[in-house]
């Protein structure tokens, strides 16, 4: 609107990932899945949209940087609590209530020149689906995929690309649930930290679709500053709350992994105690995590609920 030019993707393609009814347009016109999701005003609305589409959901504005506002609704209550949040802050755009997927996460960063689509490479999170990309553990290459999903995920990702009419970096992520592959969000920018291009990709020496696996393993860990930041909630979810990243890379999964949490300043002991404390709707996940700490030599401590759950289940 001041007149200043950007360069690559064009504003209003910025704009039509980003506004649900020009995104869900362009998502049918390629053939690409997201989650069933409804566009809603108020907290009754919101509230009707979750009855809908059956809770867990996830409830958030539009255009945010860094998850701010999102949150996962288990119940009506939460839904109240949360639109009450997000209207703190004068809304221009409306609220988006999506059915949550309770799946595996995969990023993608695609460099796209107008023509063709490059991917670097596909990363896949650690934590289930919902929490924030920047505060989630990320492995690069895949690990527990098929090679039918990465093909699926190669083809969405130009198929949007070029939909989108991106020139330059875009960042997408996905869920994975049933074996199915969901488009969550996209954002056709630059995110943190990215190089310009200057040239098309076949001029850089570059050929497009997903580029060649490593043969070592890359773990990103996010970092936290939660001892230094007062009235900062440490529980994780779409809203992002770490201030950096470390990265481990060797060549399996857990040297990898081992390695990025000692980058991160979070040292794995190799033997203590664990405390669990899961909320109702989280405790059948419970059981599996606590044999696996009992199984490699840790001591179980559990708060009241969580200790007769898992007394039970045992």
């Amino acid at each position: 609107k001041m007149g200043v030019p950007i360069l690559g993707t064009s504003a209003e393609d910025v704009d039509a990932a980003e506004d649900r009814e020009l995104f869900d347009k362009i998502l049918e016109e390629c053939h690409i899945p997201r989650p069933q999701g409804h566009t809603v005003y108020t907290a009754e609305e919101a509230k009707q949209a979750a009855h809908e589409l059956g809770y867990p959901v996830l409830v958030r504005p539009s255009y945010v940087l860094g998850g701010q506002g999102m949150q996962i609704a288990i119940n009506d209550e939460d839904v109240e609590q949360y639109i009450g949040i997000i209207n703190r802050i004068a809304q221009e755009h409306p609220i988006l209530v999506d059915k949550y997927l309770q799946g595996k996460e995969i990023e993608v960063d695609a460099i796209c020149d107008g023509t063709e689509v490059l991917l670097p490479g596909i990363m896949e999170h650690i934590e289930r689906a919902g929490v924030h990309s920047g505060d989630s553990m990320a492995v690069y290459p895949p690990q527990t995929f098929s090679q039918e999903i990465i093909d699926t995920i190669v083809d969405y990702t130009k198929r949007l690309a070029i939909g989108l009419n991106c020139i330059g970096m875009m960042n997408i992520q996905f869920v994975i649930f049933e074996e199915q592959v969901y488009v969550i969000e996209v954002n056709p920018r630059a995110s943190r930290t990215v190089p310009f291009l200057g040239k098309n990709l076949k001029d850089l020496g570059y050929t497009e679709g997903l580029a060649e696996t490593p043969d070592m393993v890359h773990v990103k860990a996010p970092v936290f500053s939660f001892t230094k930041l007062a009235k900062v909630d440490s529980l994780l979810g779409p809203e992002m709350k770490s201030t950096g990243e470390a990265m481990g890379s060797d060549v399996t999964l857990e040297k990898a992994l081992y390695k990025s949490f000692e980058a991160a300043k979070l040292h794995m002991a190799d033997y203590g105690s664990v405390l669990f404390t899961v909320a109702d709707e989280d405790k059948e996940e419970t059981l599996s995590l606590a044999k696996d700490f009992a199984e490699i030599g840790y001591s179980l401590v559990a708060t009241q609920g969580t200790a007769a759950f898992v007394k039970l289940k045992n």
